[in-house]
């Protein structure tokens, strides 16, 4: 599936190509709650990086965190993952992790393309969760990640590359 997003301000907008387009999987780690600003939780895409086209990349910052549940760290003491944002607006547009080069992961907010509405839902990262937030007991919960993938997850539901 096509894939078409921007950011608030309209400076940044990218394409790209997506065979697991269902928002799905909600995060509720900190990272994710901080910089998206959403409070709750964030909703990941992934998509295929080598399909991907942006216009106005001149706007993008990139922040890299020194704190994640993984420790795991680069030399420098920064976490692998490189979340891409709006230096104009704040909006986070995707999350990229070099481990994963042929992977981008979209904040689902910045997608401006319709997505498929999911057969069901889970939490990710609970442990995290801000203690406001109030998740359905019909949801999947995982403390942490779960084992399945965001491929595999679309994979056994016969999901992949289906829209």
């Amino acid at each position: 599936m096509l894939l078409r997003g921007s950011c608030h301000c309209g400076k940044v907008r990218y394409t790209v190509e997506s065979d697991t387009p269902f928002p799905f999987s909600y995060c509720h780690c900190l990272i994710c709650r901080k910089l998206a600003g959403s409070g709750g939780s964030t909703v990941n895409i992934m998509a295929n990086t080598k399909t991907m086209k942006v216009r106005g990349e001149q706007h993008l910052s990139i922040y890299r965190s020194n704190l994640n549940d993984r420790n795991l760290y680069e030399k420098d003491g920064l976490g692998y993952s490189r979340r891409h944002f709006c230096k104009h607006c704040g909006t986070m547009m995707w999350n990229h992790n070099n481990r994963h080069a042929h992977w981008i992961y979209l904040f689902a907010s910045s997608v401006d393309t319709p997505l498929p509405i999911p057969p069901d839902v889970r939490h990710t990262m609970v442990k995290h969760k801000a203690a406001w937030t109030v998740i359905s007991d019909k949801d999947e919960i995982f403390e942490q990640y779960p084992d399945e993938s965001i491929e595999d997850w679309h994979k056994n539901r016969d999901l992949f590359g289906s829209t």
